[in-house]
């Protein structure tokens, strides 16, 4: 059970753009168990404009954004009526006590980088370059490209021009496996990062054509083992049974 008592007041901030209209409407609020559920409507005279949304406490004097949410929150978020915000309150403060006040923030979403192009679920050979493409943002600079394998970040190349296209060589070391994706950092502001789909990465030469290949050889080496015939002074052949064998007597 939640051990705070809930203001409900709640602030509401937009970033204004210039010849346009926005505004926020706050609709309704509800407790569900430990969420808390934010209904909201955002309005913009621009109806292709995309929003940042995000959700603050006064637990933290509104320092930080809340990180424990769901729903309608984050980036390209798109003008509408009735989005919904789902905040686990219980995950992320705990049993705290007193009063609480939430806010909701939003500002125009103008991307560093809009990753297109890219096949999400696609299959990548390790050790192998191919193109990336993305749109680029109004900022232009340079970017950090890195592979991650779901948390661990496996390798990945830095400071690569913002320009909209690269030949990325996923790393040799890389153990197949399909919980992979790339990671996109704007080196001016490390805060701003985006991911690509979950992908696969396999070996460069398939497992099954390397080990046909080893069967072949071994196929080839029994053969030639096996085609010997006997010395000239008599041997006998390999294809003759063997004596002192355990299931060939000794005549």
């Amino acid at each position: 059970m939640l051990k705070y008592r809930l203001l409900l007041f709640f602030a509401l901030s937009i970033a204004a753009l210039k010849l346009t209209a926005q505004t926020v409407t706050m609709e309704k609020i509800e407790l569900a168990g430990e969420l808390i559920n934010v209904y909201y409507s955002l309005d913009d005279s621009n109806p292709n404009h995309e929003y940042q949304i995000d959700l603050y406490s006064s637990k933290d004097n509104f320092a930080e954004p809340l990180t424990k949410v769901s729903g309608e929150v984050g980036a390209e978020i798109k003008p509408g009526v009735y989005h919904m915000i789902s905040w686990n309150a219980y995950e992320e403060i705990g049993g705290y006590e007193g009063e609480l006040a939430l806010e909701i923030r939003a500002r125009v979403y103008i991307p560093f980088v809009k990753i297109t192009g890219f096949d999400a679920g696609a299959k990548f050979k390790r050790g192998q370059a191919y193109p990336l493409l993305w749109k680029s943002g109004n900022m232009g600079g340079q970017i950090d490209i890195e592979l991650y394998r779901d948390q661990s970040r496996v390798g990945g190349d830095r400071n690569v021009p913002n320009s909209g296209k690269y030949e990325y060589a996923f790393e040799g070391s890389a153990k197949p496996g399909k919980d992979y994706r790339l990671k996109f950092t704007n080196t001016r502001n490390r805060d701003e990062a985006t991911y690509t789909g979950y992908f696969q990465i396999v070996p460069k030469i398939p497992i099954v054509i390397k080990v046909g290949a080893l069967a072949g050889l071994a196929a080839g080496a029994y053969l030639l083992l096996n085609s010997s015939g006997g010395s000239e002074s008599g041997g006998s052949s390999a294809a003759e049974p063997l004596a002192g064998h355990p299931d060939f007597p000794d005549p």
